[in-house]
């Protein structure tokens, strides 16, 4: 029997280029891949113009397999969409066998972070800013306590910079944080983050004479408090300072670098959903690459195997 593919495969690309306008780049893109899965299917025995559906995912499983991404897979099935309809509206195919696949699950991308070697720099500016007093004292203070909270507890940047004033009473090593959905969670603070949110508050009450406000990081905007946007803006500005590159700092990014950083040192998954406030642990699990990296260094460095393996070396 005659392999009918190739002349379909030509008879759609001039459509393609025809009818519709196609780019040189769009055609060669289409004609790469569906050429791909030509070659795939003729080696299973199949024909490109008449494959089943099951054809057709073996051959999505074996790029899923050649470690081709999800974008990459989602792209060629697109093609395949595109030739498959072409056959059924000329009256070649009276079917679709793309018409039940599924496009590819789209890997969840990974949360920027900051190395602990960033952080500290980030925070070392801060805090040397801060003691430097001068013009803008309060805004540095501020600046300081506004930090070394955000990366002590993984706060939200909306739940940090909203914190009422009556933290400032509390003055035990935990805070309580009002999260999404009005619900209440305690969180540890580090010794600097207690000592930065002491020395920013005497500032704060000494200011206070003037106008009393509700909030611990009070503003003249509509809220009433510090507007986030705000807080990312001059975030991103000490970062600049630091030394540290600014597409890469976002208050979002120190949270990440907050669960991070304690998964990486031993935390266990579910007390970071807690500190984070998610309330689904599958939330939670985008960080279980940072867990398998550290698994993945103790075997390692640890496993005897893996030790006289690399002696061998």
């Amino acid at each position: 029997m005659t392999d009918l593919s190739e002349a379909h495969l030509e008879a759609f690309l001039e459509m393609m280029s025809a009818e519709r306008g196609a780019a040189i780049n769009t055609l060669q893109s289409y004609e790469r891949d569906l050429r791909d899965a030509l070659a795939f299917l003729r080696s299973s025995g199949a024909r490109l113009n008449s494959a089943t559906a099951d054809d057709l995912k073996r051959y999505l499983s074996h790029l899923a397999g050649e470690g081709f991404k999800s974008s990459s897979q989602a792209r060629r099935l697109s093609a395949l969409r595109q030739f498959y309809k072409f056959l059924y509206a000329e009256g070649l195919r009276g079917d679709d066998p793309t018409g039940i696949l599924d496009a590819p699950k789209k890997a969840r991308a990974l949360p920027k972070t900051l190395s602990i070697d960033d952080v500290t720099r980030l925070i070392g500016q801060a805090e040397a800013e801060a003691a430097a007093g001068g013009e803008d004292a309060f805004a540095r203070l501020r600046m300081h306590a506004l930090i070394e909270l955000l990366y002590a507890t993984g706060m939200r940047v909306s739940e940090l910079v909203s914190l009422p004033a009556s933290v400032l009473a509390q003055n035990g090593r935990f805070l309580v944080i009002r999260g999404k959905g009005n619900k209440e969670r305690l969180v540890p603070l580090s010794q600097a983050a207690i000592r930065a949110m002491r020395t920013y508050g005497d500032a704060l009450r000494r200011r206070a004479a003037e106008a009393e406000s509700p909030w611990l990081f009070p503003s003249s905007g509509k809220s009433g408090h510090l507007p986030r946007q705000v807080f990312a803006r001059d975030l991103k500005s000490l970062a600049a300072r630091a030394g540290i590159r600014v597409a890469v700092i976002s208050p979002h990014v120190l949270r990440h670098a907050f669960a991070s950083h304690l998964l990486a040192n031993g935390a266990d998954l579910r007390a970071v959903q807690e500190l984070l406030g998610h309330s689904d642990i599958s939330t939670t699990q985008i960080y279980t690459h940072v867990l398998e990296e550290r698994l993945h260094e103790l075997v390692q460095n640890h496993h005897p195997l893996a030790k006289q393996a690399k002696k061998q070396d």
